[in-house]
This record gives C-alpha cells, sequence and structure tokens, in this order.
C-alpha cells in the first residue's frame, strides 16, 4: 500500500510516495457442519436407490452471515469405501477452524448405553457414529465445537451422559417442548445459570424465550459438562458447555431460527462468541507456523439492525 504526500512548488503539484508494509489479505473461518442423513429418499425427490446427506438451509445462514463460511462435512459410509481409504477424519479436521453439530434424527438409544422405549426412537446410530468421530477429532485438535437441539445432546453422549427418550413419556410433570403443527413458531423461555458463561453474553437479562422444537433432552450431565441454561417453566436442561481445554457448547434450542424474530433471544452473542474462539485457537496455529493458508483468519462480523 502507497501514501501520497501532495506538495505544490513553484506552481506545480508534486507527489511524494512513501511506502509502507503491505497489509495480509485475511481469510474468512473455516466452519464445518455436520450433514444430516436421510437413509431412505421418498420416489417423489428422484433419487431412486440413493440416499441423501444435507443442511438446513437456516443454520448455514446464521453462520455466513457473520462472515464465516460453512461447509457441509459429507459422512463416509459403507458405501463410500475409496473415500474411507484415502481421506481420514483427521485430514478433513485439519482443513477446517470449527465444527457446528445439526439438529435433526434422534440420538440413537445404544449410543448412550440404553434400549429404545419405543421403535420410533431409535434413532440414527449411523450419524451418531459420524458426528461422534467428527466431534472428537475436532476438540483433540482443540478446535471449537458447537452443537444445535440434536448436536447438543450429542455433546452430552460424547462425555458419557444420557437422554430422555421422550420428554412426556420420562417426564409427564415438564410442559410441551415440540408442537408439530408450530414448529419453529413454538417457544417457551429458558433461565441462564448464574455464573454461567452465557451470562456474559447476555448481561442484561437472565429469562429469555427460544424456539422450542424437541421431544428428547439431557438427563445425566456428561462427565466435565456443567448446565448454562435451564426452561424455566420445568428446569430441564437448555444448554451445556465443557470445562475442558476446548470450546465446546451445545445449545437445546435452534439460535438459527431467531433472525428478525424481535420476542426472542438474540443470537448474534452466540455465534460471535463461538466464531471469536473459532478466531483465536486459528490464529495460535497461524502463530506457530501450522498452517498452510498465508493469510491470517478474519474475526467474525456483529450483524448490525
Amino acid at each position: 500500500m502507497t501514501v501520497a504526500a501532495i506538495s505544490t512548488r513553484g506552481g506545480h503539484v508534486t507527489a511524494a510516495r512513501k511506502s509502507s508494509s503491505r497489509v495480509k489479505q485475511e481469510r474468512p473461518l473455516r466452519i464445518g457442519m455436520s450433514a444430516r442423513l436421510m437413509h431412505e429418499v421418498p420416489p417423489e425427490l428422484g433419487f431412486r436407490n440413493k440416499s441423501l446427506q444435507y443442511i438446513e438451509a437456516s443454520l448455514a445462514h446464521w453462520i455466513m452471515a457473520h462472515g464465516a463460511v460453512a461447509f457441509m462435512v459429507p459422512a463416509v459410509t459403507h458405501d463410500s469405501p475409496h473415500a474411507a481409504r484415502h481421506l481420514k477424519v483427521e485430514h478433513v479436521v485439519q482443513e477446517l477452524d470449527a465444527l457446528v453439530l445439526q439438529g435433526g434424527a434422534d440420538v440413537a438409544p445404544e449410543t448412550y448405553g440404553q434400549e429404545p422405549l419405543r421403535d420410533e426412537w431409535r434413532g440414527d446410530v449411523v450419524r451418531d457414529r459420524y458426528e461422534l468421530a467428527l466431534l472428537r477429532c475436532f476438540l483433540a485438535q482443540k478446535k471449537p465445537v458447537l452443537g444445535v437441539c440434536r448436536g447438543a445432546q450429542l455433546l452430552n453422549v460424547a462425555f458419557g451422559g444420557t437422554l430422555y427418550q421422550d420428554i412426556a413419556t420420562q417426564c409427564p410433570a415438564a410442559h410441551e417442548h415440540i408442537d408439530v403443527d408450530l414448529y419453529d413458531q413454538f417457544e417457551h423461555d429458558v433461565t441462564f445459570i448464574q455464573g454461567s458463561q452465557l451470562i456474559d453474553l447476555y448481561p442484561k437479562a437472565t429469562q429469555l424465550r427460544v424456539t422450542s422444537i424437541h421431544h428428547q433432552a439431557v438427563a445425566d450431565v456428561g462427565k466435565g459438562l456443567v448446565v448454562e441454561a435451564v426452561s424455566s417453566l420445568d428446569g430441564l436442561v437448555e444448554a451445556i458447555r465443557w470445562t475442558g481445554d476446548a470450546y465446546a457448547r451445545g445449545l437445546q434450542w435452534h439460535p438459527e431460527f431467531h433472525q428478525g424474530r424481535h420476542a426472542l433471544i438474540d443470537s448474534s452473542p452466540i455465534m460471535l462468541d463461538f466464531l471469536e474462539a473459532s478466531r483465536a485457537e486459528a490464529m495460535r496455529r497461524f502463530d506457530a507456523g501450522q498452517e498452510f493458508d498465508p493469510r491470517p483468519p478474519r474475526a467474525g462480523l456483529r450483524l448490525t439492525t
């Protein structure tokens, strides 16, 4: 970059250029998103004898609205032996700065050592194994993980916790946490636990309103996890955080559905906190010469309203 200094001598304008050090171009943070798996595709979609892997757009847009780039990380399944042979989970994780675990299918009870109480709560053990491998590898490399809905439940299970397979069945005194007809318009209040880091993100309020779309919930809290928020009406766990040496947070609600809904909690502080942790770890690797990309990572962008 050059700076032109303008001076006038004898009626003529001359420019003296001063050189300054060139500012390095920054790169956006690269955020991996675990895929939702559709093992049996409805015929009307046109994918005969195929399975699908996909992301929900609102979650990707929540990440991208804050200046990061979202990448879906496909699961390597039994029908892709060559991919499994040539590209290990560690190789994928090395290329990304952080991980977001999506919502979706139930976590399989067998993943946390139980039998399903009903057949429809059998869950998706294939997805469990794929996401647990990703989660553990990201944390092993000290890269942040954020779990949303199912992702929060899986985070709990990863650290030895258990789940209520169905809130209405196992917690009959609890209020409703899902309404099929209202879907993402169904809401309830959560209370932040005093002393939790969520209090630091929302210093002006301890009780805020969120979406609610889940029939399962955290039961026994996993080792090394702390509860950061509970449902205001029945005390069910709504947010957890790992106290280990890497960033890992789980939210039972869907912050990506809150955009433009002023009655609900502003989800930007949560994403910015996640991206700040992602950039801090990326900068540590960058300064240590562990990054192949010569561009330093860029901080997340704060939304303006």
